[in-house]
């Protein structure tokens, strides 16, 4: 116990990882899904653990890099060699200088999923909180800090360090047999009432076996170290043991305390007079008690309680040591009051900064949502502005369409695409009729149009092609004679040239479809049985060629 107090974290240095550690990468059999090859090392073929990238651009662990780097004079990347001895050049040497982390690809890693393979963990989450698992799995084995040579179940350390190791021994100062702990509590010597105990661990395995490792990095001992705890490692995993560890650190804590009063027991049997307690050190807990005397008022042949030392024996002193506890106590606490004062002091001010800058903040949100709103009304006004430009547009648009279009003689040419499925939209009453662009008879003369019904209307409904004229409202109606009276001629041309559909008639001049428009459009009028549709769609006629035909409205004007 001696040899292990006075060794300090720089004496435990190891160039091997403690139990809870990989040296080089992760295992790849832990992963969820086999890792792509840019999260595995070049070197050691598992998953990259701090991985630095090379100039040459391979990565490496760095525990790996750095055993290579200090192995191998003028290192160069196996991985550049492996590939294509060809390209191997300056970039491929390997120095310390010469490598960096690579943050982006550690990133990655860290979120990879993975689970524990200890048999009977069932562990599972991301490679970020893997090593803080491995130092805290229950199912992991681990070496016995006795030195036994046991691998034991982090979870059955304690039950181990009881019942089954062989060097936590207590040896009965009566009889002399060396008992287990569990056995020392039941054992009983004859002619005696009281268990006197010197608690023997035999550490020097362990001891050895630590002094022998080379040192490669400085690790931390538990503080547990003083009362028989093995653990070491960064200063992380140093406080991660001791929150989950509390469990054996008291077991430890007790044992050693119980080897304590053993040891002042048999002082105390053998002494006259006063008994001066040597400090009490347990650095674990960090408290001493020093400089007290116990009267020894114990008579030789009285009996002697279980923790060695009589109520009456102290009864003097323990109003003075009641005082120096609550002292030391209250000077504790004022310490502690001191240093939560400061910290308030210190979040007091950063408060004030950061009411400071929210303040600031506001200020320029305010102004920044004045400029924002500002921008979506001229945002607005631009969008109004252009639907306006759109409408005018459109309006051209069509005009102008009706500009190429429009005839002003008299005469015009219709043409009709698509005859095929705009009979059939007539068919099933989907388009029954379609009306053709307006044209003129002169510049200034009547606006009129046609209309024609593919499937027939009235009599011609279903069995021809019927067609008429429609007289429409136009700009220079109230100078022209009405009603209309000049003669209409149809044609449907045979695009052979063969023989043209022609049909004409004169305008009844009682008939409401010839008096001068009331409304945009008269009621049409014209030829419901101008062609059948046998003849339409007779291959014998041209009048539907690649699926268009011509309709010609001559109108005479003399």
């Amino acid at each position: 116990m001696a040899e292990r107090a006075a060794r300090g974290p720089q004496d435990v240095l190891s160039s091997s990882p403690d139990e809870n550690e990989f040296p080089f990468g992760y295992p790849s059999n832990i992963c969820e899904d086999a890792p792509d090859q840019k999260y595995l090392c070049s070197n050691c073929n598992n998953v990259l653990k701090k991985a630095l990238q090379t100039l040459c651009g391979h990565r490496y662990c760095s525990a790996c890099f750095s055993w290579i780097v200090r192995n191998n004079k003028n290192a160069i990347c196996q991985k550049c060699k492996k590939e294509d001895p060809s390209t191997v050049s300056e970039e491929s040497l390997l120095a310390e200088e010469r490598a960096f982390g690579d943050a982006a690809i550690n990133k990655e890693i860290s979120e990879l999923k993975v689970h524990c393979v200890t048999l009977g963990c069932s562990w599972s989450g991301i490679m970020r909180n893997f090593e803080e698992h491995q130092s805290l799995c229950e199912y992991a084995l681990i070496p016995c800090h006795t030195g036994c040579g046991h691998m034991v179940m982090r979870k059955k350390l304690a039950d181990h360090l009881e019942n089954g190791c062989v060097n936590n021994v207590t040896t009965c100062q009566k009889c002399q047999r060396s008992l287990s702990s569990s056995e020392y509590q039941e054992h009983s010597c004859e002619g005696s009432l009281c268990k006197e105990q010197t608690h023997v661990q035999t550490e020097t395995s362990f001891v050895e076996k630590q002094n022998r490792s080379a040192p490669s990095a400085i690790k931390d001992v538990c503080r547990f170290s003083e009362v028989g705890c093995s653990f070491w490692g960064s200063k992380e995993k140093i406080k991660e043991h001791e929150r989950s560890s509390v469990g054996t650190h008291m077991l430890l804590l007790l044992q050693h305390i119980r080897q304590l009063k053993a040891s002042l027991c048999a002082a105390a049997k053998a002494a006259d007079g006063f008994i001066p307690l040597a400090e009490l050190n347990v650095n674990s807990a960090g408290k001493s008690i020093s400089d007290l005397q116990i009267p020894a008022g114990l008579e030789s042949n009285g009996d002697l309680e279980a923790d060695c030392f009589p109520g009456s024996s102290f009864s003097e002193d323990e109003p003075l040591l009641q005082q120096l506890v609550r002292e030391k106590v209250i000077s504790e606490l004022e310490n502690k009051l001191h240093v939560f004062e400061n910290i308030v002091a210190v979040l007091n001010k950063e408060v004030e900064t950061s009411n400071l800058e929210i303040i600031a903040f506001r200020r320029q949100s305010e102004l920044d949502q004045n400029i924002i709103r500002g921008l979506e009304l001229k945002i607005a006004e631009l969008h109004r502005c252009l639907a306006q430009k759109d409408a005018s547009l459109s309006s051209l648009h069509k005009s102008l369409l009706f500009s190429e279009q429009a005839s002003y003689d008299g005469v015009f040419l219709w043409k009709i695409t698509d005859v095929g499925r705009k009979l059939q939209d007539s068919v099933t009453g989907r388009t029954v009729s379609l009306y053709s662009p307006a044209f003129y008879t002169a510049k200034y003369g009547y606006k009129v149009c046609l209309r024609v019904y593919l499937n027939g209307d009235g009599t011609g409904k279903g069995t021809h092609v019927s067609l008429f004229f429609v007289v429409m409202k136009g700009d220079y109606d109230a100078l022209l004679p009405w009603p209309f009276r000049h003669k209409v001629t149809f044609m449907l041309l045979d695009q052979n040239n063969r023989e043209h559909v022609i049909d004409a008639f004169r305008p009844d001049l009682t008939s409401a479809s010839f008096q001068r428009p009331v409304n945009d459009m008269n009621v049409a009028s014209g030829c419901p049985m101008f062609l059948p549709l046998s003849k339409l769609q007779s291959p014998k006629y041209a009048y539907v060629k690649e699926d268009t035909l011509f309709l010609k409205c001559i109108i005479e004007t003399n």
